[in-house]
């Protein structure tokens, strides 16, 4: 039997070509999520700058100002300390609960990221249920920290989980309903990049703010019940429960329930850019001068730069107000908070979905 080796050759090349392409196509699958999870670190880093120049402005004090430059690499060494801190464990608590609870809470909220448009094309994932997904996954966040409040076997961190759990319950509901009005009404799609594309049509004055005011007080007032920031911070509250389910919680275990906060935060604000505040578009006429001189490739990178800029500016203006909002108003006890989202936004959630639904009706 005779063996050509040109053919044996161009049999290996090929199916190296092939094994190659598959990795190619691999690593280029990983690239998008790795960029995506750098930004979202950086984001991060500068809204725990942000959060603490703006608190000390409030207050009249000096900020962080040794760590870098203004301070900014103050958030950079904290993080570090809490990696070099020794991890304690409880010793009569369930460990399995106790270490699986702060990863369960960090990841879910980083899932959410996937369904965030940051410019025309730049989203990972643009389903056709986006905005209903980040609902649905963002309640898996509560059910990490009721694990851990229960695996700590302390009564103060098992109170803040359970607060934790009753809190995300009483707000996703009117949230829904907020989400479920602009999807039936203004914009007939749940896909994140449908909605943006819908307030685009009609320039500032087609934002679904203008569209839906009711809806978007009702929205901001439960995103920041879900991101449990004062005044709705009864799940760790210092006064009453030392501090809640973190209480037994140190080195990066703690820092992972410090990141979801800030995390919860970031993607809060983002959609509340992409629901009601037009997402990555400018919404005002401006001249782009790489296609004012005909060069199709950088102005396709200029607008791509401009929707991202656009995007984050939106999402840091309600961060801005979600801080002041902290340091300028107190605690609620936990029947007014409860009672504020049953009694009150979920009857106005109610009420405005109906509204929305007869005035399509109407138009019909």
């Amino acid at each position: 039997m005779i063996i050509d080796t040109t053919e044996v050759q161009t049999i290996n090349s090929f199916s190296t070509s092939e094994s190659l392409k598959e990795v190619h196509g691999l690593i280029w699958t990983f690239v998008p999520i790795l960029i995506l999870i750098l930004g979202i670190t950086i984001g991060v880093l500068v809204i725990v700058w942000l959060e603490r120049e703006i608190s000390a402005a409030l207050q009249q004090r000096i900020g962080p100002q040794y760590a870098g430059p203004l301070g900014i690499l103050q958030a950079l060494a904290d993080g570090t300390k809490l990696l070099l801190k020794e991890d304690l464990l409880p010793s009569r608590g369930d460990l399995r609960l106790f270490s699986i609870g702060p990863s369960i809470v960090v990841i879910s909220i980083l899932v959410s990221y996937l369904v965030i448009p940051f410019g025309y094309r730049l989203v990972l994932a643009d389903l056709s249920i986006g905005v209903f997904l980040w609902i649905a996954i963002s309640s898996i966040a509560p059910i990490g920290l009721l694990m851990s409040g229960y695996g700590s076997n302390n009564k103060y961190s098992f109170s803040g989980g359970l607060r934790a759990a009753a809190q995300s319950i009483s707000y996703e509901i009117p949230l829904t309903l907020c989400v479920l009005s602009i999807s039936l009404r203004v914009s007939n799609s749940s896909s994140t990049v449908d909605i943006v594309e819908t307030q685009s049509k009609y320039g500032f004055g087609g934002w679904n703010l203008w569209r839906q005011p009711i809806g978007f007080m009702v929205f901001i007032i439960s995103s920041l019940a879900e991101c449990e920031r004062l005044p709705f911070d009864l799940p760790e509250a210092e006064e009453e429960l030392v501090a809640g389910y973190q209480t037994e919680y140190s080195g990066i275990r703690f820092g992972l329930f410090y990141l979801a906060s800030y995390l919860n935060l970031l993607v809060s604000s983002l959609f509340v850019t992409i629901l009601y505040l037009g997402g990555w578009k400018l919404s005002i006429p401006y001249i782009s001068v790489p296609e004012l001189f005909g060069i199709k490739k950088i102005a396709g990178v200029f607008g791509m730069t401009i929707g991202i800029l656009v995007t984050l500016a939106k999402a840091y203006l309600f961060i801005f107000i979600s801080i002041t909002t902290r340091w300028t108003l107190p605690r609620m006890r936990m029947d007014q908070l409860l009672n504020l989202g049953w009694k009150f936004l979920l009857p106005i959630s109610l009420g405005n979905l109906l509204l929305t639904t007869s005035s399509q009706l109407i138009s019909l």
